[in-house]
């Protein structure tokens, strides 16, 4: 019996777009769900790594690229990046559909070698969204009763109860098949992407640099040093931008408030791995060493709750960023659209860190504010345990990240 499919958070912006443009790219790494989800609105399906008959798929697709993308609409085109020319093949059939929306659903966990790069860019033919890996709510381990939708509305919530502590924190971070999903970057996924053979140890190296600073404004510089010479700078640089193409790494921008706002903002990129458990698996961090490491669980934690936060603020218009000023104040995230409404979010792994969360959260609303900019719709705290949803005394909505939601 074929496994329950689990609805996706990102379904409601893979539907908006395909009604309104020829083809849709899903983008994220690998073992997402891109593929599962992209077939639940596909009429037909192509799928390019499918091994069946010496990979006769992938063989048709390169001789007739046009015979490959026929077939009922939506058409799925899966990891689409074995067969480049598949791109502009597509780009082609939708000019002469007459520009009908719906037509091509393609997906992708690389993008393919410069070389073989499409002609064209795809540009108003081609809408590009991102897929992640599963967050709580997904999973069903969130209750959803503290929904991001409301908050950002003015909405205020009391008395929700989060279940996890520290153990399932751990336990939900470290993964065995994440150390697979490393081994396989390391020693396959790097030389598919430009055909370069790499030392699969140096890349693992460059990824457990990443990990132990996952979730800090690390220079390249830093890094380097933290590999202790075993990693020329050039080459980790290199290794970083590919597993940035393989979707592997995704970095949280700098905030941007307002155009004129006076405040000086560090405009560094915030290094994040795709998914928690993969800093955990770089780590060598087991659910036991970790409860033994309260620093690292609570670092883990961060990633965790800004996967999540990240997830569903897209899925509400708007982006996740990072806060850090001229004068060192900062907040772990801030939940914003460009230049107008904005949230500060502090994440926290114990409710006994509440009052720092706060005064950080505090300062950068007077902050804000004393520089000209409008308020913050809301001022949040996620934690992983310790507490129940309430707002405090200093306005603060305090979340469980196990009750959190869209």
């Amino acid at each position: 019996m074929s496994a329950r499919y689990v609805p996706r958070i990102v379904e409601g912006e893979l539907d908006e777009l395909l009604g309104i443009f020829g083809a849709v790219l899903i983008e994220g790494p690998k073992w997402c769900g891109k593929t599962t989800t992209a077939g639940t609105r596909a009429a037909s399906k192509l799928l390019l790594t499918d091994p069946a008959r010496n990979f006769e798929n992938r063989l048709r697709a390169e001789s007739d690229p046009a015979l490959a993308i026929s077939g009922k609409t939506p058409r799925l085109i899966d990891e689409w990046q074995e067969v480049p020319k598949l791109w502009d093949a597509a780009r082609f059939e939708c000019d002469n559909r007459g520009g009908e929306p719906g037509q091509f659903i393609f997906t992708g966990s690389a993008t393919p070698r410069d070389e073989e790069r499409p002609m064209h860019s795809g540009a108003g033919r081609f809408a590009k969204m991102r897929m992640d890996t599963m967050t709580l709510f997904e999973l069903g381990e969130s209750s959803g009763a503290v929904p991001l939708s409301g908050i950002v509305s003015g909405e205020r919530y009391e008395g929700a109860f989060g279940s996890m502590d520290s153990a399932t924190i751990a336990e939900r971070v470290a993964s065995a098949m994440a150390r697979r999903y490393i081994d396989m970057v390391a020693e396959e996924d790097l030389t598919r992407v430009d055909g370069v053979r790499r030392d699969p140890d140096k890349v693992r190296a460059v990824i457990s640099s990443l990990a132990r600073n996952e979730s800090t404004l690390a220079t390249i510089k830093t890094l380097v040093a933290d590999l202790g010479g075993e990693v020329a700078r050039q080459t980790a640089s290199s290794y970083i931008s590919l597993l940035a193409r393989l979707s592997f790494v995704r970095d949280i921008p700098a905030w941007s408030p307002a155009m004129r706002s006076p405040v000086h903002l560090r405009e560094s990129r915030k290094h994040h791995l795709a998914d928690p458990s993969l800093a955990a698996a770089a780590l060598g961090a087991t659910p036991e060493a970790l409860l033994g490491d309260f620093k690292t669980l609570g670092l883990l934690f961060e990633s965790l709750a800004l996967h999540d936060l990240w997830v569903y603020a897209r899925a509400n218009g708007m982006g996740l960023y990072h806060y850090h000023d001229a004068r060192d104040l900062e907040v772990d995230a801030v939940v914003a659209k460009p230049g107008g409404m904005w949230v500060p979010v502090e994440v926290k792994l114990s409710s006994a860190q509440l009052d720092e969360a706060s005064d950080n959260l505090v300062a950068v609303e007077e902050r804000m504010v004393a520089a000209g900019n409008e308020p913050p719709a809301a001022k949040v705290a996620v934690i992983g345990y310790g507490s129940q949803a309430h707002v405090t005394e200093r306005g603060v909505q305090v979340v469980p990240l196990d009750v959190f939601a869209p």
